[in-house]
């Protein structure tokens, strides 16, 4: 029988003039039978440490009250074995030269990245259900091009490969939550700030657990936390 997986996906800092520099896109997966278990697991957890099950979790949220909430969710995610993370890091925004390329804008380069971040993760031998966070009302059409560009890269023509990529309010979903959280902490380690004390634990939680420093690459076979640094060519080859 083939294995269906759900892709959860989020970014942080991916706007063009934020004033960051450092951008990630990231996925968390997971086999679809196990969806049900593990978003109840972390609903479960919220209770135990006097959270609603409601609470949205978010790296913006991450304060030294909430800091032992958080610390179990990504000791969590290394304890689960059927939960995966990979990220695509853009080091520095400055060095992006759109103009320098036929017929891109900073909106046709963001979904470039995630056609790179999501194609390692895909494989012909699955099936796949792609969610995304909804961040603005004209995402729909992005959405379909991302879906079109990925099914041609797998000669996937009748999308039994991609089944779907969907937009999702991440305010409703676990998983959607917890990429947000892993999404943070590699976002938070590759800016040169000192930050909060509570979310510089949880990076050197996150470091220790995976082994990475989460600003390099990893092998690309890394299945558990896979790290992709992507560097802009400073001028047009």
């Amino acid at each position: 029988m083939t294995a269906t997986y759900n892709v959860y996906c989020d970014e942080s800092c991916h706007m063009e003039n934020d004033h960051q520099k450092a951008m990630v896109l990231g996925a968390v997966w997971c086999p679809l039978e196990k969806t049900r278990e593990i978003s109840r697991h972390i609903r479960e957890t919220k209770l135990r440490h006097g959270l609603k099950p409601g609470f949205e979790i978010k790296w913006t949220k991450v304060s030294p009250g909430k800091i032992a909430f958080y610390e179990d969710l990504i000791s969590y995610f290394f304890a689960e074995e059927d939960l995966h993370f990979r990220a695509l890091i853009v080091p520095d925004k400055s060095k992006l030269r759109h103009a320098d390329f036929p017929n891109q804008d900073h909106d046709v380069w963001y979904y470039k990245m995630y056609f790179d971040m999501l194609k390692v993760i895909l494989t012909p031998r699955s099936r796949y259900r792609v969610y995304l966070d909804i961040k603005d009302t004209h995402g729909g059409a992005k959405v379909a091009k991302l879906h079109d560009v990925l099914c041609n890269n797998m000669y996937d023509f009748s999308r039994e490969i991609i089944e779907r990529i969907q937009l999702l309010e991440s305010k409703q979903v676990e998983l959607l939550q917890l990429a947000d959280l892993l999404i943070g902490s590699v976002s938070h380690a590759n800016r040169i700030h000192g930050g909060s004390k509570a979310k510089g634990d949880l990076v050197a939680l996150m470091r220790q657990e995976s082994g990475y420093s989460l600003t390099k690459t990893t092998l690309l076979r890394e299945e558990k936390v896979n790290i992709f640094s992507w560097q802009a060519m400073e001028t047009q080859q």
